[in-house]
C-alpha cells in the first residue's frame, strides 16, 4: 500500500488532486494522510512516514503558493508529476444563514486571493480571515469553533463533508481556475 501526504484534510482541494493523481497512474492500493500544510508533507516524506506527497504551487489567480515554496527551500524531494486541477471556489455557511447574515469570511489565504473581485464587490465590509486549509476551515465551521455567522470559502466536497449550505456556488474571479499540484517522492542520497 503506497502512503500518500496531502496539504489539507478531508474535503480539501489536496484530497481532490491526490484522487485525481492515483487514478492517473492506476494507483488503487492506497492511503491518504492528511498533513496540513506543504511543510508536514515534506518532512514526512524526509522521515519515510509517506511515500509520496502532493501539493499546490500554483493557482492562476492567487499565484505561487508561498507555503509550498518555503517547504520546497528546507527539503530535498524529487518530482514525480506536474498537473492541473480544476478548483471551483464556494461560499459555505450553516444552516439557516443568509448573505445577509455574515460578518465574517475565512478560508485559506489562496482562495481568498482566488475570489478577491467577489469578495470585494460582495463583502467589502467584512473582515477577512485567513485559515490553514479550506477544508479545515469549513470543518471547524460545522464543529461550531465558529461563529455561527461566519462563512467559509471551500469546494463542494467541503460543504458535503461538513454538512453546511452551499450559499453561491463558483465564486472565484477566473472563469477557468487552474492549480498546479506537485507529486514527489524521498530524494535518493
Amino acid at each position: 500500500m503506497i502512503k500518500v501526504g496531502i496539504q489539507g484534510i478531508e474535503g480539501s482541494f489536496s484530497e481532490q488532486a491526490a484522487n485525481s493523481y492515483c487514478k492517473k497512474f492506476g494507483i488503487k492500493d492506497y492511503k491518504l494522510e492528511y498533513l496540513v500544510g506543504s511543510m508536514n508533507v515534506l518532512n514526512s516524506l524526509t522521515e519515510g512516514s509517506i511515500d509520496t506527497g502532493i501539493f499546490a504551487m500554483e493557482n492562476a489567480q492567487g499565484g505561487v503558493v508561498i507555503e509550498s515554496i518555503e517547504a520546497l527551500a528546507k527539503n530535498q524531494c524529487e518530482i514525480i508529476d506536474m498537473f492541473y486541477i480544476e478548483i471551483s471556489q464556494n461560499l459555505l455557511a450553516m444552516e439557516g444563514v443568509a448573505i445577509g447574515d455574515i460578518e465574517e469570511i475565512h478560508s485559506h489565504q489562496q482562495a481568498l486571493k482566488q475570489c478577491k473581485d467577489y469578495l470585494a464587490e460582495k463583502f467589502w465590509s467584512k473582515e477577512l480571515v485567513e485559515a490553514e486549509d479550506t477544508a479545515k476551515a469549513a470543518q471547524d465551521l460545522s464543529e461550531g469553533k465558529l461563529s455561527k455567522n461566519i462563512a467559509v470559502i471551500a469546494s463542494q466536497f467541503s460543504a458535503e463533508k461538513y454538512g453546511l449550505n452551499i450559499l453561491e456556488n463558483d465564486i472565484h474571479d477566473l472563469k477557468r481556475n487552474l492549480t498546479l499540484f506537485l507529486a514527489v517522492k524521498r530524494h535518493k542520497k
